[in-house]
């Protein structure tokens, strides 16, 4: 059809000029759509029960002190990522947007440089921090000597300072359990995350939405979590966990202690 034949106003400049903007734009976005983000994909990790093994290896190994057979779990978790070097588009992320399995966050948050040596290195530095303050956190909680008394552990290739809340309470619960000759947990699965210092003040660790999802996913009833991490927990928690946000070490053991006795238990 010629456009003698057309009516006026499909004919017009302006409705040329605006057909081209359109068709520019379109392809504009077709193009930004595909086009690499500095972005990273994540969502919920592994577990591990720091009470119990990783890899066929115990995650905690306590020498110098009676060791106590326990009952129920202590998990610790984790948030996985898309590799260093992998590219997030617009569609993936504007998936990972909806889901609330995926989250995204800037990838120099997750690879500092993006240098995943770099970023390997620092995670397992701040490991290491983590058993050492989980280790004095638990041994001054329980008023033992660090000279006498030595805990190794062992949690494979998994880095980073979110453990050491879970760590040190699976430390305690091994030594002394609730005190009372029973376990800390009451048998139940409890997940958490948060670091500690050698106080045992629990500190905030971030992603913890994610961190859910993989402890409900992993049989978790109740999630430990830093005070100021609730308004976070509270997007999307799983049906059927418990949140307990605490600030120390010892008010982790007397929230637990109060789970399985009827005591008055904090909650976001």
């Amino acid at each position: 059809m010629s456009d003698s034949k057309l009516p006026p106003a499909l004919t017009s400049p302006r409705t040329r000029a605006l057909a081209l903007c359109g068709a520019l734009v379109a392809a504009l976005f077709g193009v930004a759509a595909f086009v690499p983000l500095p972005y990273t994909l994540t969502w919920p990790g592994v577990t591990a029960d720091t009470l119990g093994s990783y890899q066929d290896k115990p995650v905690l190994t306590i020498t110098g002190a009676p060791v106590r057979t326990t009952e129920g779990q202590l998990r610790m978790v984790t948030i996985s990522a898309t590799n260093a070097g992998e590219k997030t588009t617009f569609w993936r992320s504007l998936r990972a947007w909806f889901d609330q399995d995926e989250a995204i966050r800037p990838t120099e948050t997750v690879y500092p440089a993006g240098n995943p040596a770099k970023a390997e290195e620092e995670n397992a530095r701040q490991m290491a921090e983590s058993q050492d303050s989980a280790t004095a956190a638990a041994l001054s909680y329980l008023h033992l000597s660090p000279d006498q008394v030595k805990v190794k552990v062992d949690l494979g290739d998994i880095g980073g300072p979110s453990a050491g809340q879970m760590l040190a309470l699976g430390i305690v619960d091994k030594l002394a359990g609730d005190g009372k000759g029973g376990d800390l947990t009451g048998g139940l699965k409890i997940a958490g995350t948060g670091t500690i210092d050698d106080q045992g003040v629990v500190g905030a660790v971030g992603g913890v939405p994610l961190k859910t999802q993989a402890a409900a996913r992993d049989g978790a009833t109740v999630f430990l979590l830093p005070k100021d991490e609730c308004a976070d927990a509270k997007v999307n928690t799983p049906e059927g966990l418990r949140l307990v946000p605490v600030g120390t070490l010892g008010e982790a053991v007397s929230a637990l202690e109060a789970l399985h006795s009827g005591g008055a238990v904090p909650g976001c």
